[in-house]
């Protein structure tokens, strides 16, 4: 028995009309996490060890602090769409709906704070 109709196998669209979706989102922030954790291990691996003054300084300028807020955003971004998938996979019930919530929340939550951690180091 088969469960796609030929429109929405045509149009890439699953049960949940969001798979496809979910997937192309996760290729494109491995893309993007894939040039920036080498540029962040750059900049990063370049200051480590110094004392906190000249870590200020270092990210008070530009290249550094959006290289570092960037990889932020996009790891944090990346690892809500990878955890999503994961729990609507395995998940069911309220559990699911609980856990997704969770994962949302304490991604945007670290995005969050660690962007202000950065605003406040930079200035």
């Amino acid at each position: 028995m088969r469960y796609l109709t030929d429109r929405k196998r045509a149009e890439g669209l699953g049960s949940a009309k969001s798979g496809t979706e979910h997937h192309w989102h996760m290729q494109v922030s491995a893309v993007g996490l894939a040039i920036l954790i080498p540029a962040f291990l750059f900049t990063f691996g370049s200051i480590l060890g110094a004392p906190f003054e000249e870590v200020i300084a270092y990210y008070a300028r530009p290249y550094p602090a959006i290289v570092a807020g960037l990889t932020l955003l996009v790891g944090l971004y990346h690892f809500k769409n990878g955890a999503q998938m994961m729990i609507e996979d395995y998940a069911h019930g309220f559990a699911r709906k609980a856990a997704v919530i969770a994962v949302i929340c304490l991604s945007y939550g670290l995005m969050a704070t660690g962007l202000y951690a950065l605003i406040k180091l930079a200035l």
